[in-house]
């Protein structure tokens, strides 16, 4: 009898414990169908999820990134631009521009990104640099020497396919959060509609990213098609204060593009604990210079991958975990000549644990945690009372009346 009672108690116990999820239940690794894909945060540049993220690929019109950031660092977004014979007959997707039209350097970064006009991206290009060849050397210096990606190579401006123009998502993560800190940029990659007046063409242009139409803390992105490349999508996202860049690179069609990039989007969101370090932690000493950071810094941990924030043996800021190792934004790091600061003071990193709470929302979950797990242990209290209570009176009424 005294069995039954226990396994009757332990099945209603494990019954109530089951009508509850889990709040600590670890998120699963994103299921990416794309060929190559990376997700990096915003800020920093650390690589949160990396499938074949450095190997060559065709980018298709995600190119056009570089293009708009090219016109807009260029300062000269007022400028009015004679379209040529050449932009006119562009190939593949267009904003119809007339030969001889004459349109405003920005209405074209808009038509480019917004409708990813090829017509545009060639306007764009001679208007900067004279030609289209002289612009793709403009693009490369460009992106080797002002942000230090290594494995791309744009022989034009909007991507169309030729068996040079190369990139990876890795690389195109790096440039996308490159650009990401010009406002001017931020509001162009994020236009969802534009009214188009032209000489040729009158309409009301949609983003073709489709994500950026459907998602409210999807902040921007550009898509891209060929052939070759199969699809392509670069993807920026921003909630409770975390900026992600997710890259997909050479789906087998568009769902498939948009499905890795939500699951990714969706892992960088709820997969990690928040590691803060503090301005002035230090990092170390190369080259008879003391490096230290310059602000403060958040990185993301998820589970046991301890992260080690160091300076690499080029002098290079980065983030080791057991997953991946990253290299983060230079401004986050702060240079003091040992030679002409001998005192300089160490800061000692002022790391917050992995357990730190995230947000006020992840918080109150922590919250309900506790109070949930105290209600079981004082549902259970209750019931081995009301059990052993009840075992009691029965032996009692068993030896009272025979």
């Amino acid at each position: 009898m005294i069995l039954k009672h226990y396994s009757n108690l332990i099945m209603v116990i494990c019954l109530t414990v089951s009508l509850f999820p889990s709040v600590t239940q670890a998120q699963e690794l994103p299921n990416v169908r794309s060929e190559t894909a990376i997700l990096i945060d915003g800020k920093t540049g650390q690589i949160l999820f990396n499938k074949n993220g450095n190997d060559e690929m065709y980018p298709a019109s995600i190119t056009k990134i570089v293009t708009a950031f090219m016109a807009v660092k260029s300062g000269e977004m007022d400028d009015m631009v004679t379209v040529s014979e050449r932009a006119r007959k562009a190939d593949g997707t267009r904003v119809y521009l007339k030969e001889g039209e004459i349109v405003s350097l920005e209405k074209l970064v808009k038509g480019m990104m917004v409708n990813s006009g090829n017509d545009a991206a060639i306007a764009i290009a001679e208007h900067l640099s004279g030609s289209v060849e002289s612009f793709s050397e403009d693009m490369n210096e460009f992106l080797r020497e002002e942000i230090g990606v290594k494995n791309t190579n744009f022989v034009n401006p909007n991507g169309l396919f030729n068996e040079n123009h190369v990139t990876t998502a890795e690389d195109m993560a790096r440039i996308t959060q490159y650009a990401m800190k010009n406002e001017q940029f931020r509001s162009l990659i994020g236009i969802k509609k534009l009214e188009w007046v032209g000489e040729d063409w009158e309409t009301t242009l949609i983003n073709h990213h489709r994500l950026l139409l459907d998602y409210d803390f999807v902040t921007g992105g550009k898509n891209g098609y060929v052939s070759e490349s199969g699809f392509t999508l670069v993807t920026t996202a921003s909630k409770d204060g975390q900026e992600l860049i997710a890259v997909t690179m050479k789906a087998n069609d568009d769902q498939i593009a948009y499905q890795d990039t939500l699951s990714m989007l969706n892992y960088g969101f709820n997969a990690f604990t928040p590691v803060e370090y503090k301005k002035g932690t230090d990092l170390g000493v190369g080259n008879n210079e003391e490096y230290s950071l310059s602000e403060d810094m958040t990185l993301y941990q998820v589970g046991d991958d301890e992260l080690d924030l160091t300076i690499s043996d080029n002098n290079i800021l980065e983030s080791k975990g057991a997953s991946y190792v990253s290299i983060l934004d230079a401004d986050f790091l702060e240079v003091n000549s040992l030679e002409e600061d001998k005192g300089a003071t160490i800061v000692e990193s002022e790391t917050k644990p992995a357990a730190k709470v995230k947000d006020e929302e992840t918080a109150s979950l922590l919250s309900s945690e506790n109070i949930f797990y105290f209600g079981i242990g004082v549902f259970v209290v209750i019931l081995l009372s009301l059990f052993f209570g009840r075992s009691h009176s029965s032996q009692k009424r068993h030896r009272t009346f025979p």
